[in-house]
């Protein structure tokens, strides 16, 4: 695994030459994220063609917009943002959400996305505290991954960005153009649905 920039300065750097046409920066920037861009794009589609031609698809993006980038935030939450809009786009086009599920909950009269949910102390429990980790079996974590494309590409989008990702959900927010409530709102909907999809597995 390539390590990403730590060094501002440097990131700036290469961020400066690139927009001003030097091809060496642009390359050493694909060079550090193409990692990150591929690896949440698999974990999106779950295929590697697909995710091939999303990375692909990202950087000729960020080459024609990098200009557009002011610095306002991090790099990588901007290279986010396009990655999630070409997963978006893609999955639309290939209209595959007709196999998704809808995760809503009901709601009270006066209740929205960002209101405190009804059964909040069972909806709150983060995500992390069930084993997403390197112990996971085999077994669960392909159900997990069968769970998660379940999914609507929205929900799906941000459960990857804050619990496999460690998006914070500021950055999730910006990254898919939302509220922070309504980010807490999809990702504890999204957890309660993947809990109940492997209910059986945790519980047997």
């Amino acid at each position: 695994m390539k390590k990403l920039l730590h060094t501002t300065d440097n990131e700036t750097d290469l961020l400066e030459r690139a927009k001003q046409g030097d091809e060496r920066a642009f390359t050493e920037l694909v060079r550090q994220y193409e990692d990150m861009v591929y690896n949440f794009s698999f974990k999106v589609c779950r295929d590697r063609s697909d995710a091939t031609e999303t990375l692909q698809d990202t950087f000729v993006n960020v080459y024609r917009k990098l200009d557009q980038f002011d610095g306002k935030s991090k790099f990588s939450t901007w290279l986010y943002s396009i990655v999630a809009n070409n997963c978006l786009m893609k999955r639309r086009r290939q209209k595959l959400e007709k196999a998704s599920v809808s995760i809503d909950e009901p709601r009270m009269p006066g209740h929205d996305e960002t209101d405190t949910p009804l059964r909040e102390a069972s909806l709150l429990a983060p995500w992390q505290s069930s084993p997403l980790d390197e112990t996971m079996t085999k077994e669960l974590r392909t159900l997990l991954d069968s769970a998660i494309q379940k999914l609507p590409v929205d929900y799906r989008l941000v459960f990857i960005l804050r619990d496999l990702e460690g998006q914070s959900a500021e950055d999730t927010a910006k990254i898919m153009k939302l509220t922070v409530p309504a980010v807490k709102s999809r990702l504890r909907r999204a957890r309660v649905f993947l809990r109940e999809q492997l209910n059986g597995y945790m519980t047997s």
